[in-house]
């Protein structure tokens, strides 16, 4: 049993379904614990010890599995959010500084990659890039979302902030950017230019993969980037 495999051998011993299990505390009629916990595991095609499958399940379909209430559903929503957050701070430190897109995108990797709509997020950020405070501006589609400029600014100044930096998810798991994407930081560094408040970076996370707009050399602001090709039709 679980909990006597932790007694012996302790936390490290014990599979993921096993860890499930002590969570779970106790199964139904003819099903023990662990059964139950692979069971939980096996939904949407997993493979009965992975724990990625409970991303997928929402508070409502956990309910409806025989042995798991309203409580047991509760505490493995609970589950997850301290996994994500435990990730953020292994990855943010006291805290985040950001000049290294693949830390930043590693901070908040296991609290957007696994989100079914297009979250876009604003880090507000003082003179040495780190973060004063963090906003969700929008929540999306499948496959769009929207992100007006005038709402990061307006916050940007509101908070006195001296730069920004803005990030989404891409639900594919894909983080290459859309040209609407590349449009829409080319806009943000325009107006942040013009304010005096710089966009920092425009990160996209995929599926354990980000994308970011400042390595890819992507952020010259839209009129600049206009002119530079009228100039060229020119020539």
């Amino acid at each position: 049993m679980p909990y006597e495999r932790f007694l012996s051998h302790g936390r490290e011993s014990l599979s993921n379904a096993e860890l499930l299990a002590v969570l779970l505390r106790s199964g139904i009629r003819g099903e023990p614990v662990l059964s139950l916990a692979r069971e939980i595991l096996s939904l949407h095609d997993g493979d009965g010890d992975s724990l990625a499958v409970l991303h997928q399940l929402s508070l409502e379909e956990l309910m409806k599995i025989p042995g798991i209430g309203k409580v047991k559903a509760i505490q493995i929503q609970c589950l997850l959010e301290l996994s994500k957050r435990l990730a953020a701070e292994a990855a943010r430190g006291a805290r985040l500084v950001c000049e290294d897109p693949s830390q930043v995108a590693a901070c908040y990797m296991e609290s957007l990659r696994h989100e079914s709509q297009e979250r876009v997020m604003l880090l507000l950020l003082d003179a040495r890039h780190a973060v004063i405070r963090e906003e969700t501006l929008t929540i999306g589609t499948v496959n769009a979302s929207l992100c007006s400029p005038r709402d990061v600014f307006i916050r940007a100044l509101q908070a006195g902030a001296s730069a920004v930096l803005v990030m989404h998810n891409h639900p594919s798991g894909d983080p290459s950017p859309s040209s609407e994407d590349i449009r829409l930081t080319r806009r943000l560094s325009e107006v942040g230019a013009l304010l005096e408040v710089p966009l920092l970076d425009h990160i996209i996370v995929g599926d354990r993969c980000y994308y970011s707009m400042k390595e890819a050399g992507l952020q010259e602001p839209l009129l600049s980037a206009q002119k530079g090709r009228k100039a060229a039709a020119g020539r």
